[in-house]
Protein backbone atom coordinates (compact mmCIF):
# COMPACT_ATOMS: atom_id res chain seq x y z
CA UNK A 1 0.00 0.00 0.00
CA UNK A 2 2.66 2.51 0.89
CA UNK A 3 4.72 1.91 -2.30
CA UNK A 4 1.70 1.61 -4.54
CA UNK A 5 0.75 5.65 -2.61
CA UNK A 6 4.08 6.73 -3.01
CA UNK A 7 4.18 5.92 -6.44
CA UNK A 8 0.94 7.67 -7.18
CA UNK A 9 2.59 10.37 -5.09
CA UNK A 10 5.71 10.93 -7.56
CA UNK A 11 3.17 10.54 -10.34
CA UNK A 12 1.17 13.47 -9.57
CA UNK A 13 3.69 16.69 -11.21
CA UNK A 14 3.59 14.57 -14.25
CA UNK A 15 -0.01 14.07 -14.67
CA UNK A 16 -0.63 17.46 -13.61
CA UNK A 17 1.84 18.33 -16.52
CA UNK A 18 -0.65 16.48 -18.86
CA UNK A 19 -3.76 18.12 -17.77
CA UNK A 20 -4.83 20.84 -20.08
CA UNK A 21 -4.83 24.43 -18.98
CA UNK A 22 -8.76 24.54 -19.81
CA UNK A 23 -9.88 22.13 -17.60
CA UNK A 24 -8.32 23.79 -14.66
CA UNK A 25 -9.42 27.02 -15.47
CA UNK A 26 -12.97 25.73 -15.41
CA UNK A 27 -12.79 23.56 -12.54
CA UNK A 28 -10.17 25.82 -10.32
CA UNK A 29 -10.21 25.56 -6.34
CA UNK A 30 -13.01 23.24 -5.09
CA UNK A 31 -13.83 22.37 -1.40
CA UNK A 32 -15.34 18.79 -0.81
CA UNK A 33 -17.04 18.13 2.22
CA UNK A 34 -15.40 14.39 4.04
CA UNK A 35 -18.62 13.75 5.61
CA UNK A 36 -17.85 11.57 8.98
CA UNK A 37 -19.26 7.55 7.93
CA UNK A 38 -16.91 5.72 5.97
CA UNK A 39 -19.64 5.60 2.80
CA UNK A 40 -19.81 9.15 1.97
CA UNK A 41 -15.64 9.95 3.33
CA UNK A 42 -14.67 7.19 0.30
CA UNK A 43 -17.02 8.86 -1.99
CA UNK A 44 -15.47 12.68 -1.44
CA UNK A 45 -11.96 10.82 -1.79
CA UNK A 46 -12.82 9.21 -5.40
CA UNK A 47 -13.91 12.68 -5.90
CA UNK A 48 -10.81 14.40 -5.15
CA UNK A 49 -8.47 11.80 -6.88
CA UNK A 50 -10.84 11.57 -10.03
CA UNK A 51 -11.51 16.20 -10.31
CA UNK A 52 -7.07 16.80 -9.29
CA UNK A 53 -6.20 14.31 -11.64
CA UNK A 54 -8.65 14.04 -14.68
CA UNK A 55 -9.90 17.83 -14.39
CA UNK A 56 -6.69 19.64 -13.03
CA UNK A 57 -9.01 20.72 -9.89
CA UNK A 58 -7.35 21.90 -7.19
CA UNK A 59 -9.72 20.07 -4.36
CA UNK A 60 -9.47 21.20 -0.72
CA UNK A 61 -11.28 18.34 1.93
CA UNK A 62 -13.15 19.56 4.59
CA UNK A 63 -14.57 17.52 7.36
CA UNK A 64 -18.39 17.06 7.20
CA UNK A 65 -21.91 16.03 8.94
CA UNK A 66 -25.10 16.36 7.12
CA UNK A 67 -26.73 18.87 9.60
CA UNK A 68 -23.47 21.24 9.80
CA UNK A 69 -22.21 20.71 6.18
CA UNK A 70 -26.12 21.68 4.51
CA UNK A 71 -26.34 24.71 7.19
CA UNK A 72 -23.06 26.25 6.05
CA UNK A 73 -23.40 25.25 2.08
CA UNK A 74 -26.79 27.22 2.73
CA UNK A 75 -26.09 29.87 4.70
CA UNK A 76 -22.12 30.62 2.92
CA UNK A 77 -21.97 28.69 0.06
CA UNK A 78 -18.96 26.29 1.56
CA UNK A 79 -17.96 23.83 1.09
CA UNK A 80 -18.72 23.68 -2.91
CA UNK A 81 -19.67 19.94 -2.44
CA UNK A 82 -21.40 17.19 -0.20
CA UNK A 83 -20.68 13.67 -2.25
CA UNK A 84 -23.26 12.22 -0.05
CA UNK A 85 -26.25 14.15 1.52
CA UNK A 86 -29.16 11.67 3.30
CA UNK A 87 -31.63 14.33 2.44
CA UNK A 88 -34.69 13.09 4.63
CA UNK A 89 -32.82 14.65 7.34
CA UNK A 90 -32.73 17.78 5.47
CA UNK A 91 -35.69 17.69 3.04
CA UNK A 92 -37.68 20.67 3.10
CA UNK A 93 -34.55 22.96 3.56
CA UNK A 94 -32.88 21.43 0.92
CA UNK A 95 -36.23 21.84 -1.06
CA UNK A 96 -36.48 25.36 -0.58
CA UNK A 97 -32.26 25.81 -1.22
CA UNK A 98 -32.53 24.16 -4.41
CA UNK A 99 -35.60 26.24 -5.53
CA UNK A 100 -34.71 29.90 -4.37
CA UNK A 101 -31.42 29.22 -6.22
CA UNK A 102 -28.50 28.36 -3.66
CA UNK A 103 -28.25 24.61 -4.54
CA UNK A 104 -28.57 22.08 -6.95
CA UNK A 105 -29.00 18.35 -6.67
CA UNK A 106 -26.19 17.03 -9.29
CA UNK A 107 -26.94 13.17 -8.73
CA UNK A 108 -28.48 10.31 -7.02
CA UNK A 109 -24.96 8.92 -5.80
CA UNK A 110 -26.71 5.76 -4.23
CA UNK A 111 -28.86 4.39 -6.89
CA UNK A 112 -30.51 2.17 -4.52
CA UNK A 113 -31.28 4.74 -1.68
CA UNK A 114 -30.15 4.31 1.73
CA UNK A 115 -31.77 0.80 2.78
CA UNK A 116 -33.01 -0.06 5.97
CA UNK A 117 -35.16 -2.88 7.10
CA UNK A 118 -35.28 -6.35 8.89
CA UNK A 119 -33.02 -9.15 6.70
CA UNK A 120 -31.99 -12.94 7.22
CA UNK A 121 -29.14 -14.48 5.79
CA UNK A 122 -29.40 -15.53 1.84
CA UNK A 123 -28.45 -19.13 2.93
CA UNK A 124 -31.63 -19.24 4.55
CA UNK A 125 -33.66 -17.42 2.17
CA UNK A 126 -32.72 -20.00 -0.41
CA UNK A 127 -33.11 -22.98 2.07
CA UNK A 128 -36.60 -21.78 2.97
CA UNK A 129 -37.82 -19.81 -0.62
CA UNK A 130 -41.25 -19.55 1.70
CA UNK A 131 -40.00 -16.99 3.95
CA UNK A 132 -40.36 -14.45 1.50
CA UNK A 133 -41.98 -11.86 3.90
CA UNK A 134 -41.02 -10.59 7.76
CA UNK A 135 -44.87 -11.92 8.44
CA UNK A 136 -43.57 -15.37 6.70
CA UNK A 137 -40.85 -14.96 9.13
CA UNK A 138 -42.60 -14.78 12.10
CA UNK A 139 -43.75 -17.99 11.60
CA UNK A 140 -40.67 -19.76 12.02
CA UNK A 141 -39.00 -18.87 15.41
CA UNK A 142 -37.22 -22.29 15.11
CA UNK A 143 -34.98 -20.85 12.55
CA UNK A 144 -33.95 -17.72 14.22
CA UNK A 145 -32.66 -19.14 17.95
CA UNK A 146 -32.43 -16.68 20.71
CA UNK A 147 -28.67 -16.64 21.65
CA UNK A 148 -30.13 -17.02 25.12
CA UNK A 149 -32.90 -19.10 24.80
CA UNK A 150 -33.16 -21.61 21.90
CA UNK A 151 -36.82 -22.35 22.52
CA UNK A 152 -37.76 -18.97 21.57
CA UNK A 153 -37.29 -17.03 18.55
CA UNK A 154 -35.44 -13.42 18.18
CA UNK A 155 -35.50 -10.24 16.55
CA UNK A 156 -32.30 -8.22 16.60
CA UNK A 157 -32.67 -4.62 17.53
CA UNK A 158 -30.18 -1.49 17.01
CA UNK A 159 -28.31 -0.07 19.98
CA UNK A 160 -29.72 1.96 22.57
CA UNK A 161 -29.92 5.43 21.40
CA UNK A 162 -30.58 4.91 18.04
CA UNK A 163 -33.86 5.89 16.29
CA UNK A 164 -33.57 2.61 14.61
CA UNK A 165 -33.85 0.82 18.20
CA UNK A 166 -37.19 2.72 18.33
CA UNK A 167 -38.97 1.61 15.24
CA UNK A 168 -38.07 -1.96 15.39
CA UNK A 169 -39.53 -1.78 18.66
CA UNK A 170 -42.47 -0.77 17.48
CA UNK A 171 -42.58 -2.20 14.30
CA UNK A 172 -42.38 -5.83 16.91
CA UNK A 173 -45.37 -4.79 18.89
CA UNK A 174 -47.32 -3.94 15.76
CA UNK A 175 -46.48 -7.69 14.42
CA UNK A 176 -47.33 -9.03 17.49
CA UNK A 177 -43.92 -10.57 17.18
CA UNK A 178 -44.54 -11.64 20.90
CA UNK A 179 -47.01 -13.99 20.66
CA UNK A 180 -45.20 -15.83 17.34
CA UNK A 181 -42.59 -16.94 19.68
CA UNK A 182 -40.02 -14.14 19.58
CA UNK A 183 -38.09 -12.12 22.01
CA UNK A 184 -37.00 -8.81 20.82
CA UNK A 185 -33.30 -8.74 21.61
CA UNK A 186 -30.70 -5.82 22.54
CA UNK A 187 -27.47 -6.13 21.30
CA UNK A 188 -26.09 -3.66 22.94
CA UNK A 189 -23.71 -2.01 20.79
CA UNK A 190 -22.75 -1.47 16.83
CA UNK A 191 -20.21 -3.97 17.28
CA UNK A 192 -22.64 -6.31 19.34
CA UNK A 193 -25.40 -6.22 16.61
CA UNK A 194 -22.47 -6.32 13.59
CA UNK A 195 -21.28 -9.61 15.80
CA UNK A 196 -24.11 -11.28 15.51
CA UNK A 197 -24.69 -11.34 12.06
CA UNK A 198 -20.81 -12.40 11.74
CA UNK A 199 -21.25 -15.11 14.86
CA UNK A 200 -24.67 -16.42 12.68
CA UNK A 201 -22.91 -16.88 9.36
CA UNK A 202 -19.79 -18.24 10.55
CA UNK A 203 -22.13 -21.48 12.06
CA UNK A 204 -24.66 -21.27 9.02
CA UNK A 205 -26.88 -20.55 11.93
CA UNK A 206 -30.32 -18.12 11.30
CA UNK A 207 -30.24 -14.44 12.03
CA UNK A 208 -33.52 -12.33 11.76
CA UNK A 209 -33.19 -8.13 12.77
CA UNK A 210 -32.55 -4.76 11.77
CA UNK A 211 -29.81 -3.80 9.62
CA UNK A 212 -28.93 -0.99 7.09
CA UNK A 213 -26.90 -1.02 3.97
CA UNK A 214 -24.79 0.31 2.42
CA UNK A 215 -22.72 -1.39 5.02
CA UNK A 216 -19.34 -3.39 5.27
CA UNK A 217 -21.24 -5.81 7.33
CA UNK A 218 -23.31 -6.48 4.33
CA UNK A 219 -20.24 -6.37 2.09
CA UNK A 220 -18.89 -9.36 3.88
CA UNK A 221 -22.08 -11.37 4.34
CA UNK A 222 -24.89 -11.59 1.92
CA UNK A 223 -28.44 -10.65 3.67
CA UNK A 224 -31.93 -10.52 1.91
CA UNK A 225 -34.02 -7.75 2.97
CA UNK A 226 -37.65 -8.86 3.86
CA UNK A 227 -40.55 -6.85 2.49
CA UNK A 228 -43.36 -5.88 5.38
CA UNK A 229 -46.34 -6.30 3.20
CA UNK A 230 -47.37 -2.99 2.88
CA UNK A 231 -46.27 0.62 1.47
CA UNK A 232 -44.57 2.75 3.18
CA UNK A 233 -46.54 5.25 5.25
CA UNK A 234 -44.75 8.76 5.92
CA UNK A 235 -47.41 10.16 8.13
CA UNK A 236 -47.85 7.11 10.24
CA UNK A 237 -43.92 6.61 10.16
CA UNK A 238 -43.64 10.25 12.14
CA UNK A 239 -46.26 10.51 14.23
CA UNK A 240 -45.54 6.65 15.25
CA UNK A 241 -43.57 4.26 14.02
CA UNK A 242 -40.62 6.06 15.03
CA UNK A 243 -42.06 7.46 18.25
CA UNK A 244 -40.77 5.83 21.77
CA UNK A 245 -43.45 4.34 23.31
CA UNK A 246 -45.96 4.81 20.42
CA UNK A 247 -49.18 3.23 22.09
CA UNK A 248 -50.91 1.56 18.95
CA UNK A 249 -48.37 0.73 16.23
CA UNK A 250 -49.36 -0.31 12.56
CA UNK A 251 -47.18 -2.62 10.35
CA UNK A 252 -44.71 -0.03 7.82
CA UNK A 253 -42.56 -0.26 5.99
CA UNK A 254 -39.04 1.68 6.39
CA UNK A 255 -38.66 4.65 4.04
CA UNK A 256 -35.52 4.16 1.77
CA UNK A 257 -33.62 7.04 2.40
CA UNK A 258 -32.50 9.65 -1.16
CA UNK A 259 -28.84 10.06 -0.87
CA UNK A 260 -27.99 12.80 -3.00
CA UNK A 261 -24.43 14.76 -4.06
CA UNK A 262 -25.75 18.27 -3.47
CA UNK A 263 -23.65 20.98 -4.51
CA UNK A 264 -23.72 24.92 -4.66
CA UNK A 265 -25.17 27.11 -7.20
CA UNK A 266 -21.99 28.55 -7.64
CA UNK A 267 -19.82 25.33 -8.00
CA UNK A 268 -22.72 24.35 -10.71
CA UNK A 269 -21.87 27.10 -12.96
CA UNK A 270 -18.38 27.10 -12.50
CA UNK A 271 -17.04 23.84 -12.57
CA UNK A 272 -17.36 23.64 -16.31
CA UNK A 273 -16.79 19.74 -17.66
CA UNK A 274 -16.53 18.75 -14.23
CA UNK A 275 -20.20 19.44 -13.56
CA UNK A 276 -20.72 16.85 -15.78
CA UNK A 277 -18.47 13.70 -14.08
CA UNK A 278 -20.14 14.85 -10.53
CA UNK A 279 -23.64 14.27 -12.18
CA UNK A 280 -23.37 10.77 -13.67
CA UNK A 281 -20.97 9.15 -10.89
CA UNK A 282 -23.13 7.19 -8.85
CA UNK A 283 -22.65 3.19 -7.57
CA UNK A 284 -25.48 0.51 -6.30
CA UNK A 285 -24.99 -0.29 -2.48
CA UNK A 286 -23.60 -3.49 -3.07
CA UNK A 287 -20.48 -2.28 -4.78
CA UNK A 288 -20.30 0.39 -1.48
CA UNK A 289 -20.59 -2.26 0.43
CA UNK A 290 -17.53 -4.89 -1.37
CA UNK A 291 -15.11 -1.62 -0.79
CA UNK A 292 -16.55 -1.28 2.96
CA UNK A 293 -15.90 -4.66 3.69
CA UNK A 294 -12.38 -4.37 2.12
CA UNK A 295 -11.73 -1.11 3.79
CA UNK A 296 -12.86 -2.99 7.15
CA UNK A 297 -10.65 -5.99 6.87
CA UNK A 298 -7.14 -4.00 5.67
CA UNK A 299 -7.78 -1.36 8.35
CA UNK A 300 -7.81 0.68 5.39
CA UNK A 301 -7.86 4.64 5.47
CA UNK A 302 -11.16 6.55 3.31
CA UNK A 303 -8.19 7.02 0.66
CA UNK A 304 -6.55 3.96 0.93
CA UNK A 305 -10.14 2.57 0.01
CA UNK A 306 -10.82 5.04 -2.79
CA UNK A 307 -7.63 4.11 -4.76
CA UNK A 308 -9.04 0.49 -4.23
CA UNK A 309 -12.04 1.06 -5.87
CA UNK A 310 -9.93 2.96 -8.63
CA UNK A 311 -7.74 0.34 -8.98
CA UNK A 312 -10.36 -2.97 -9.11
CA UNK A 313 -13.31 -1.69 -10.16
CA UNK A 314 -12.22 1.02 -13.49
CA UNK A 315 -15.04 -0.50 -15.81
CA UNK A 316 -17.31 1.66 -13.79
CA UNK A 317 -15.83 4.82 -12.88
CA UNK A 318 -14.93 4.77 -16.61
CA UNK A 319 -17.89 5.10 -17.31
CA UNK A 320 -18.23 8.39 -15.73
CA UNK A 321 -15.92 10.03 -17.74
CA UNK A 322 -14.71 10.81 -21.17
CA UNK A 323 -11.82 8.58 -22.24
CA UNK A 324 -9.22 11.50 -22.52
CA UNK A 325 -10.24 12.00 -18.84
CA UNK A 326 -10.07 8.51 -17.65
CA UNK A 327 -7.08 7.83 -19.15
CA UNK A 328 -5.32 10.74 -17.17
CA UNK A 329 -6.72 9.25 -14.17
CA UNK A 330 -6.01 5.80 -14.72
CA UNK A 331 -2.41 6.71 -15.54
CA UNK A 332 -1.97 8.83 -12.33
CA UNK A 333 -3.46 5.66 -10.14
Amino acid sequence: MTKRLASAWLAVPFAAFAVPAMASEECGRVSIAEMNWASAGVAAQVDKIILEEGYGCTVELVAGDTMPTFTSMNEKGEPDMAPELWVNAVRTPLDAAVGEGRMVIAAKILEDGGVEGWWIPKYIAEEHPEIDSVQAALEHPELFPAPEDASVGAVHNCPSGWNCQISTANLFRALDAESKGFTLVDTGSAAGLDGSIANAYEREQGWFGYYWAPTAILGKYEMVPLPFGVETDKEEWDSCTAVPDCPDPKVNSYPVSDVYTVVTKEFSEKAGVAMDYVSKRKWSNQTVGKILAWMDDNQGTNEDAAYYFLETMPELWQSWLPEDVAKRVADAL
